[in-house]
């Protein structure tokens, strides 16, 4: 997709996001019922799209940057309106158009990327330093396996855990796999459903550049957002991969019984299903396969689980990147809901949830009450 010229009308955009969809709503309300944001504050989603339908949009309304595409209004539309992408096609406008104002945080974040491609504006050479001393080989051909961190697991310290749990399950399922060299970059999900198009198109292309260049056919991931853009963005601009996630790959070690946990872990715990890779492409049986496969654990469901899973908040439109209100916090809500369920621990699959998660339980301070683990820890903690 070429980028936007300043002088592209806002209409030829929304139209090229999929706008033509508006034509089939017939506003009966059903996306605001489903929002999350109803939980939390006073928004209606139904007039947002009629204002777009009418060509009303205020780009300075705020409330164009709420939606964390968590899938849910689309998922639920009886007329298959693609919500989530008019809501990036307005994003699109004020990024790239210039004919609103994107939250600060957002447009730091953006920068850091384009510069240093990464969110957190960490040099790029230390992108693969957190595999320093794990024996991790750097990718060659012929190796089946690409293994493609995400950006935050990558080089937050906080939750660097994550890849060391995914390191030592893969030995210990003797799967192959190697790291990328550093000559790679954010992935651009969230970039790209922000608004900033050109900037994803650039992502990508040096990502589908250095995977040709290495000779990938195979990519593993442990983000669900990476999952998504591997698979269902990359190919537009011609990488064309096969695209797996860690849990998706478990799920298949176990049921060929070439991955067996022997070490029993006594807790009770609950489960949160992400979005993207929930309501997006129906990922909900592999966690659970794993984490029933571990003796000792005991899983619990929360009220609302699957497809009626409560979005994190960190979602897959950059709303990770932006400030949000005390008060109007989903990952408060959802804690609660794990908290509900007596687990002493909430285990996530996705590292924007583990963000909210780890904010969450410091903020309404729960630290005593329950912990947060990555599906991963857990099974790493299975086996001798």
């Amino acid at each position: 997709m070429e980028a936007i010229s300043p002088l592209k009308e806002t209409t030829d955009i929304i139209l090229e996001e999929g706008g033509n969809a508006l034509e089939l709503c017939y506003q009966c309300g059903l996306c605001t019922g489903v929002c999350p944001w109803n939980r939390v504050r006073d928004f209606t989603l139904r007039k947002l799209i009629h204002k777009t339908q009418m060509g009303q949009i205020d780009f300075e309304d705020e409330d164009l940057w709420r939606c964390t595409n968590c899938y849910a209004c689309v998922e639920r539309c009886p007329r298959d309106v693609q919500v989530t992408h008019i809501m990036r096609a307005m994003r699109r406008v004020i990024m790239e158009v210039g004919a609103g104002k994107a939250p600060e945080s957002f447009r730091i974040t953006v920068k850091n990327i384009a510069s240093v491609g990464n969110p957190l504006g960490e040099p790029p050479e230390k992108r693969m330093d957190w595999a320093k001393f794990l024996g991790v080989k750097t990718f060659t051909k012929g190796t089946e396996f690409l293994y493609f961190p995400c950006c935050y697991q990558a080089y937050d310290l906080a939750i660097q855990r994550v890849l060391r749990a995914a390191v030592y399950i893969m030995n210990k399922a003797n799967v192959d796999f190697g790291i990328p060299a550093s000559n790679v970059v954010c992935c651009g999900e969230s970039v790209r459903n922000g608004g900033a198009e050109s900037l994803w198109h650039n992502l990508a292309q040096t990502n589908i550049k250095a995977f040709a260049e290495a000779g990938v056919k195979k990519i593993l991931v442990t983000s669900p957002h990476c999952y998504l853009a591997f698979k269902n963005d990359y190919p537009e601009l011609g990488g064309n991969f096969e695209v797996v996630h860690i849990l998706q790959l478990l799920a298949q070690l176990i049921k060929e019984g070439k991955l067996k946990f022997t070490k029993e872990v006594n807790k009770k715990v609950t489960l949160h299903d992400t979005c993207c890779v929930g309501r997006r492409e129906g990922m909900y049986d592999e966690p659970r396969l794993v984490l029933t496969s571990i003796p000792g654990l005991e899983l619990v469901e929360m009220r609302e689980n699957r497809e009626y899973s409560l979005c994190c908040g960190g979602g897959c439109m950059g709303r990770i990147w932006m400030e949000t209100k005390k008060g109007e916090r989903f990952s408060d809500l959802r804690l609660e809901q794990a908290l509900e369920t007596g687990a002493s621990t909430l285990a996530v699959y996705c590292p924007y949830c583990m963000l909210n998660f780890d904010d969450t339980v410091l903020v309404m301070d729960k630290a005593g009450e329950i912990e947060i683990k990555d599906v991963l820890e857990l099974a790493s903690e299975a086996l001798e």
